[in-house]
């Protein structure tokens, strides 16, 4: 979306948060881009945040933020100038209207799904408490009470957990508001920048432009639809930020990814100490030119997939096929969607054409009840609903519709998204009547996913992480078509879905975080533990506490997992070993024999003995979103060391170098799929890109 105002940007307002912070590599280019801008060219920094001001200026003493013009602290309930070095009294005047902070301390002790947030949070003008999972009926019953007792206040609820009660005048957009006027700045001349719903008032302050990063909450993006001068960045965090700053004309130098990467040495204790006996530091250049070959042979490996309904699944010339394996002539759901969103950053006009034919033939051949099909066959174009056992691929239609969006919003071809909008919605018609009970997560048939020969249902982690991240992709898409109310309908029941997930699939012995009880599923199971990523699987009559590596790696690239757990998901997965001989085995730890979890049939084909296919095979697929999630923890150097280890899988062949094979062995890495699988291409090609290891970048 292009910005629609050429006024000059005199002010930079940005959350810090989810923001400017959180992956410190890029809080580092961020830094390097901004002081790079001339003093004429610089607008005045804001740092617009939940932290107390205190708080911020610690940051900055710290040396990891660049020191700003001004602070607008806890919510919007306070504002200093750095330049004078004092609080703006006159915006503490404002708030004092109609405010009685004791009044409300009262009157929410009473409540019993409330918890006060630690003194530390809190100030004269910003009551915060701990409210998980609030509809919102029950946040409007609150601020009626409030109201009645003749106290205006403004109500912020974000990350479906906390509650901060603030004068009527107050809010990150109040104080923005107020400040433009105190300083004589128009409101088209701001530029704001956020992630989640406390940030939703700097986005609605009528005129600013705006950068949502592409980790912001479901909770901002139904806040901000129809916003006309709003840029969805497509990277996280301060990357987002400055690729934002440089849509809007501000600042457009950031460094490399090398150049700001945090060597061993100065990583945190934890992190160094997890790292011991890894080779790091920057790559060679004989490995460069290796991963440059790996790369130009991965878009070799994927053409091999063009045909003329779209990518197969593996090259069609270069595998034999008999029996059962006669389905991998086909154009699949889960396959073919992946290597869509994969492959969409490549300038190249066949794969872009065949991206697109890859999903017309997949909605082109929907069933009448909303079914996206397993795959397509490629020889006389007849669709399969069903896998091994006659069970439907659920996850088809979610891939599919994941992949609708991320084409339409990288193309903006509003035609194609025109024509198939009637079976888009039959589609997530389909995919919510698998939601049986009404709780927000479908219900998995046995093997009725990727893993379609192992035994996993009801709800599995990776059908949920990719449920929630359809629903926010199809909420984008009705806000393209201006169907901004359902849009917003979809949007809302993605927040539901995450906080189910989050709440259930990461269970705990400890206080959530709000001093209040454990709930949902950790409290059923309290005597059980405490778990350090997300589980793979649970039903109403058991659990399974193996770690889905494939849905754990999903849950942070699709923007599920906050950046904190990821790291604590991300040290245990490094801890086991998942990325050893090769990035990365699938599952951990693998079921062997006579555990309760063996099914008879894992021994079909023999594709699921231990160490084998989905019972802790290495993927190289997963390999490459592996890399990417560990770029975005803030760790290039071991996403590179990484990318350059995927890299020598994908050399490994049968018969040739560089096959890019389907899957491997999890002990001995000797290649045991299918030769130049599509996605597998596509993946180590998206890998590339995001480190900044291709040719085009150069760079380690």
């Amino acid at each position: 979306m292009a910005a629609s105002t050429s006024a000059p940007i005199q002010i930079f307002s940005s959350d810090l948060d989810g923001t400017l912070l959180g992956n410190p590599e890029s809080t580092q280019r961020f830094v390097t881009a901004w002081q790079t801008l001339s003093d004429e060219a610089r607008p005045l920094l804001v740092y617009n945040s939940g932290r107390l001001v205190d708080d911020m200026q610690q940051l900055v003493a710290d040396g990891r933020l660049p020191e700003p013009d001004l602070y607008v602290g806890g919510v919007g309930t306070e504002i200093f100038d750095t330049r004078s070095g004092v609080y703006l009294e006159d915006w503490s005047r404002e708030l004092d209207r109609d405010w009685d902070r004791n009044k409300i301390e009262e009157l929410l002790s009473e409540e019993d799904d409330l918890s006060r947030q630690p003194e530390q949070f809190q100030n004269p003008y910003k009551s915060s408490w701990f409210l998980r999972n609030a509809t919102p009926e029950r946040l409007a019953e609150i601020e009626q009470r409030i109201t009645a007792a003749g106290v205006s206040v403004s109500l912020v609820y974000s990350s479906a957990r906390d509650l901060d009660l603030l004068p009527a005048a107050a809010t990150k957009g109040g104080a923005l508001r107020w400040l433009c006027r105190h300083l004589g700045v128009p409101l088209s001349s701001v530029i704001v920048a956020g992630d989640t719903g406390n940030d939703s008032s700097m986005f609605t302050v009528p005129g600013v432009r705006a950068i949502a990063v592409l980790n912001a909450q479901p909770e901002l993006l139904e806040a901000t639809i129809g916003h006309p001068h709003l840029f969805h960045a497509h990277s996280i965090m301060a990357d987002g930020v400055v690729e934002g700053l440089c849509h809007f004309g501000v600042a457009c130098m950031p460094p490399a990814a090398n150049e700001t990467a945090i060597p061993k040495a100065k990583m945190s204790t934890d992190f160094k100490m997890l790292f011991t006996g890894t080779k790091l530091g920057g790559l060679s250049d004989e490995e460069k030119a290796f991963i440059h070959t790996g790369y130009e042979r991965a878009i070799d490996a994927l053409k091999r997939n063009i045909t003329p309904l779209g990518f197969s699944a593996c090259s069609l010339k270069d595998n034999s096929v008999t029996g059962t394996d006669v389905n991998y002539r086909s154009v699949w759901g889960r396959d073919g969607a992946i290597t869509v969103i994969n492959s969409l950053d490549l300038d190249d006009e066949e794969v872009q054409a065949c991206c697109r034919r890859t999903l017309e033939t997949l909605l082109n051949a929907i069933s009448p009840t909303g079914q996206i099909p397993a795959n397509v066959r490629i020889d006389d174009g007849s669709p399969d609903y069903s896998g091994v056992g006659n069970i439907c691929a659920i996850d088809s239609g979610l891939w599919l519709i994941i992949a609708v969006y991320n084409y339409v919003d990288r193309t903006g071809d509003m035609e194609f998204l025109d024509t198939h909008a009637a079976a888009l919605q039959r589609a997530m018609d389909w995919l919510a009547a698998h939601d049986s009970n009404n709780d927000g997560l479908l219900e998995i048939p046995e093997a009725g996913d990727w893993t379609d020969l192992f035994g996993r249902s009801y709800n599995v982690l990776y059908d949920e992480v990719l449920w929630f991240r359809t629903n926010i992709c199809y909420g984008r898409l009705l806000e393209f078509r201006g169907d901004h109310g359902r849009a917003a309908d979809y949007l809302r029941w993605s927040q539901h879905i995450r906080s189910k997930l989050l709440s259930m699939f990461w269970p705990t012995t400890r206080p959530n975080g709000d001093g209040g009880p454990n709930r949902d599923f950790a409290d059923r199971q309290f005597n059980l533990g405490d778990t350090h990523y997300l589980l793979a699987e649970i039903t109403p009559f058991s659990f399974n506490w193996r770690c889905d590596v494939f849905g754990n790696v999903l849950a942070f690239l699709l923007n599920l997992l906050d950046i904190d757990r990821a790291r604590e998901a991300f040290r245990f997965m490094w801890g086991v070993g998942v990325n050893e001989p090769f990035p990365v085995a699938n599952l951990y730890p693998v079921v062997q024999a006579g555990d309760p979890d063996w099914r008879a049939y894992y021994t079909v084909n023999l594709l699921n003995l231990p160490h084998h296919y989905h019972n802790g095979g290495i993927w190289p697929f997963v390999g490459g979103m592996w890399v990417r999630f560990i770029h975005r923890l803030g760790l290039n150097e071991v996403a590179c060391r990484e990318l350059y280890r995927l890299a020598e899988v994908n050399y490994r062949g049968r018969d040739n170098e560089w096959e890019f094979n389907e899957w491997v062995h999890g002990q001995t890495g000797r290649p045991m799929g299918k030769a130049y699988q599509a996605w597998s291409a596509a993946c180590f090609i998206r890998a590339c890109q995001e480190v900044e290891a291709d040719p085009q970048n150069g760079s380690d």
